[in-house]
């Protein structure tokens, strides 16, 4: 079919193909975006229950361990199993949030529906041949008496 059979210039088809194409590589973005925020959310609810942890047995661990070992020994325990039942209890409670990040950070996938929605973009437009555009042969002309020939390349342009 050529341009002239629907009333369109090359211009015009052009201009169609250039805006879906446009439109295309938006859709694209749009949707690698609505994929990767949910992907985000839960990598970001993981890497807050992973740091959570950390400051809890960073922090909390020294002054509670005390408090709690000693609790412990005034109702008769020996001094060395208080502090073991403490340190074990907040081990027990940053293993849980361990667990817990883990659980939320495995939940995070690759965008698949962008990466294949791209590829097969990627197959169609990888079948477009454009036109092959001539180049003028080059011409020498003299630059001044006794000098070596130089090439000079004539560009014309066309107002389309």
């Amino acid at each position: 079919m050529s341009p002239a059979d629907d009333g369109r210039s090359i211009g015009q088809l052009v201009a169609s193909a250039t805006t879906e194409l446009s439109a295309l590589v938006h859709e694209e973005i749009a949707l690698a975006k609505a994929e990767l925020r949910q992907d985000v959310k839960r990598g970001a609810i993981g890497s807050g229950a992973a740091i959570a942890a950390g400051i809890l047995v960073l922090f909390s661990l020294p002054v509670f361990s005390f408090a709690a070992a000693y609790g412990i020994h005034n109702l008769g325990l020996g001094l060395a199993w208080s502090f073991t039942i403490v340190g074990s209890a907040y081990l027990l409670v940053a293993l849980v949030l361990l667990l817990l990040a883990k659980a939320k950070l495995t939940k995070v996938k690759p965008p698949k529906r962008s990466i294949a929605s791209a590829k097969q973009s990627a197959a169609v437009l990888s079948g477009v041949k454009p036109h092959p555009r001539t180049v003028p042969a080059a011409r020498t002309e003299p630059k001044a008496v006794g000098a070596e020939p130089m090439a000079v390349e004539h560009v014309t342009r066309s107002s389309a």
